[in-house]
């Protein structure tokens, strides 16, 4: 479904980009590999919430970009005013798109590829409309994989989606060794987050404060917090899944604390290949956006003359229910993984509000995902029917955390 061999760039044709969730942890981190590699990329869209307006109007004054989306309405105004105040006199500003379907109309604008690192399923029509246009999409958000995940490999075509997670930048790699036929497994790794060891009983007094601070990565909040329930590794085995068609049975997690070895895939002959880099998302962005070729010192590689050690050990399913309960969710299929992902947004804002405490918020998904009855059937799929058991999820998660 990924990684195919698309066209190179290089100093005569630079490639053209387009980033959607471009004042965000991946958008900047995209951003300044652009900026460290001006030969092999040009960006000719943003796109961005709308939370931080001067950020944006920076961004796109000093990338020259055509066009900027917002997704609020109101922030139009004051985009074009800062767009203004940052732009210097006599030059064209770039065209303003604002309001909730300004990325989705982006997303579809003349380009090479497409970077969607909007968090969150609302990245779901972007997806899809880049897809559509013909884009490479280079993914970061992956929910719009996972809840519209029949909807997205009806119409990608191979090689048409590039995952810039490390984890599937990592598996790519790796099976690069062996054919599918020779896979045994894929191991994808996980830091165990800010909160690996801790007891179940432990963990109900955690803080959002506490759960912020991630020992490894710098990143957005609501993945911050993901990472610390490990409800982002349960995405990521359903990612897995359906970006290289492996059966659920055959991927596995283990926690590795050091976040050095991003994933393995183990092959029938008993060899284990591993990628493995220092935690920074700067080398799997450039990877996606370049691929098939890579930037030359896109970010730092480890350091083999210093002495380390690397510890791999068993994930507690106990302390951390939720991989099982996503990989249930993603077996299930259909409409299923749109509800686990939708019901974990709202658990997650209101633990930030202080109604949930944090095992509550697996607690919360297990109980809407197990009240779901929704048919899941996923060769009959539609839009309306994920928007639709979206709403449901999200309404029953609020009632649920307000009660």
């Amino acid at each position: 479904m990924c990684f195919e061999p698309t066209v190179t760039a290089g100093p005569d044709c630079p490639r053209e980009l387009v980033i959607l969730g471009s004042t965000g942890s991946v958008g900047t981190q995209a951003i300044d590999v652009v900026l460290r590699n001006p030969d092999r990329f040009r960006v000719v869209g943003l796109s961005a919430g709308g939370e931080r307006i001067e950020l944006l109007a920076e961004q796109a004054i000093r990338l020259g970009v055509a066009v900027v989306a917002v997704a609020r309405a109101d922030a139009a105004g004051p985009l074009h005013t800062a767009l203004a105040a940052a732009s210097p006199t006599g030059r064209q500003l770039p065209e303003i798109l604002a309001g909730p379907d300004a990325a989705t109309q982006l997303a579809g604008m003349e380009c090479h590829s497409v970077l969607n690192g909007i968090t969150g399923s609302i990245g779901l029509a972007p997806t899809l409309a880049a897809l559509r246009a013909g884009r490479v999409l280079v993914l970061a958000n992956k929910e719009s994989l996972i809840v519209g995940g029949p909807l997205v490999k009806a119409i990608a075509k191979p090689g048409q989606i590039v995952p810039i997670d490390s984890e599937h930048t990592a598996l790519f790699q790796a099976l690069m060794a062996g054919t599918r036929k020779e896979v045994r497994k894929l191991v994808v790794t996980a830091s165990g987050g800010p909160f690996r060891g801790w007891s179940r009983d432990r963990l109900a007094g955690v803080t959002p404060e506490q759960a912020l601070t991630h020992p490894n990565w710098a990143m957005g909040p609501v993945i911050t917090i993901n990472s610390a329930t490990l409800v982002n590794k349960g995405l990521e085995v359903i990612e897995a899944h359906l970006l290289y068609d492996i059966p659920f049975e055959q991927i596995e997690v283990v926690v590795h604390p050091q976040s050095i070895v991003h994933s393995m895939v183990e092959f029938v002959d008993g060899s284990t290949i591993a990628q493995a880099s220092p935690p920074d998302m700067r080398m799997p962005i450039s990877l996606g956006i370049s691929w098939p070729d890579r930037v030359p010192d896109a970010a730092p590689g480890c350091d083999w003359t210093k002495a380390t050690s690397w510890e791999f050990l068993p994930l507690d399913t106990e302390a951390f229910p939720s991989v099982g309960l996503a990989r249930e969710a993603g077996e299930l299929g259909g409409t299923a993984p749109a509800v686990f992902n939708a019901a974990n947004e709202e658990c997650v804002e209101a633990f930030m509000q202080g109604r949930l405490a944090f095992t509550e918020i697996v607690d919360t998904v297990a109980k809407v995902c197990s009240e779901h009855r929704t048919p899941t059937n996923g060769a009959s799929l539609t839009v309306e029917d994920v928007l639709s058991a979206e709403s449901w999820a999200r309404e029953r998660a609020r009632t649920i955390s307000t009660a």
